[in-house]
């Protein structure tokens, strides 16, 4: 059941406590008549998800942890229904209260409440890379228009705003760009004595430790090629990544006549975000404001990513060519891999490794659904952690 019409959407925010899910909020925040929070979920962190709801006040609260829930439901008024576990992410995005589910967390625990909103016939705004990159094939096509689903992770939202008004079949290429991280100029050498601290202190952008790490790897940019993929249905080949230091260009587009469209913002999280939650409108949002010295004076430089120095990537790409079972097995093995380097039980450089081993163990069909496809994500989490002599992985969800 959908809100009336000319209501507006009442806005569920999934991972409401993350930087995604902060910057959702804020736009809320800022035009509370437009976009009314009805419903946050978050994982465990009850003093956030507090001050959340004494702020925004939404009739409907869920954590992950039931302990958490249990905590969280002391601390806000008894009128507020507090729900606990995976299955309250469902209830939530099917509330008919619900118009807009947004989906800010990381992971795989919220995919089959994201495919509850697309059957639901719900608006959805995505930065969940796994939910494509494991259940694309079958999420895609609940789809029903193209402002049923809109991107939210920067990238994805700069190739969906240039391809507005355009068919897809006049599309020669789509690039995404990267900062490159804090590792864009370290020679192979220096790479071998990286340490957490050191991959944690990106450039540019102010993520949680799991997305960082990613984005210092460049898995994360293999993480959008082949999310991209499923996006704007497009094979391999025509997606790719440029090193982009500045990180004012997030997406391009060549066309079949030589004409390309950029798209080019602050690095601010707050204006995908507007852009999911006002579609067709923009939003009037303060302090992101580009200013743009003289042409000549803009210096915008591109490269081609290192696959040496980012052997991550190559193998996503890689990947994103072979199909089948791939996909999952690298989301699998890169959060153990990711979870290990944290932990200072492999260095930097083992994290390509360990995914290439797992990679290279599985020899079994391709999954045939999402179920099979998240089967085969847990085999290469546990097979990870098999490799790293480990009996025992962390159950944490995050939503």
């Amino acid at each position: 059941m959908s809100p009336q019409a000319g209501l507006p959407l009442g806005i569920a925010v999934i991972g409401a406590t993350g930087s995604v899910g902060t910057a959702v909020l804020d736009v809320c925040r800022a035009h509370p008549d437009r976009f009314p929070v009805v419903a946050l979920a978050a994982s465990r962190n009850v003093s956030r998800m507090a001050a959340l709801a004494a702020e925004f006040n939404p009739p409907f609260l869920a954590m992950s942890d039931p302990g958490a829930a249990r905590e969280l439901a002391l601390r806000v008024p008894a009128t507020t229904k507090v729900l606990s576990g995976l299955k309250s992410l469902e209830e939530l995005v099917l509330l008919p209260e619900t118009g807009h589910a947004v989906f800010a967390s990381s992971g795989t625990a919220a995919i089959p409440a994201f495919m509850a909103s697309l059957k639901g016939g719900k608006t959805v705004s995505l930065a969940n890379k796994e939910s494509l990159v494991i259940a694309g094939p079958w999420v895609m096509p609940l789809v029903q228009s193209r402002d049923r689903l809109r991107p939210l992770d920067s990238e994805h939202n700069a190739v969906w705003q240039c391809l507005t008004g355009e068919r897809i079949g006049s599309v020669r290429e789509i690039v995404l760009t990267a900062s490159g991280g804090p590792f864009r100029k370290l020679d192979l050498p220096s790479l071998k004595k990286v340490t957490p601290a050191m991959a944690l202190r990106h450039p540019i952008w102010d993520m949680g430790t799991k997305i960082t790490v990613d984005s210092a790897t460049l898995m994360n940019k293999g993480l959008e090629i082949l999310e991209a993929m499923h996006l704007f249905g497009l094979p391999a080949d025509r997606i790719r990544a440029l090193v982009h230091p500045q990180s004012l260009v997030h997406g391009m587009v060549h066309f079949c006549d030589g004409s390309m469209k950029w798209l080019l913002s602050n690095p601010n999280m707050r204006i995908p975000a507007a852009v999911c939650l006002g579609y067709p409108e923009r939003v009037e949002l303060e302090g992101t404001h580009l200013d743009l010295p003289p042409l000549e004076n803009l210096a915008l430089s591109f490269e081609e990513p290192n696959p040496r120095r980012f052997p991550c990537l190559a193998l996503a790409i890689e990947a994103a060519r072979s199909g089948g079972a791939a996909p999952a097995i690298l989301v699998g093995a890169d959060e153990i891999a990711v979870s290990a380097f944290l932990r200072e039980k492999i260095p930097f450089l083992g994290i390509p490794r360990l995914i290439e081993d797992v990679l290279a163990a599985f020899s079994a069909p391709a999954p045939q659904s999402p179920e099979e496809a998240i089967a085969i994500m847990e085999w290469a989490r546990r097979k990870a952690a098999e490799i790293l002599g480990e009996s025992e992985l962390s159950r944490r969800s995050a939503f």
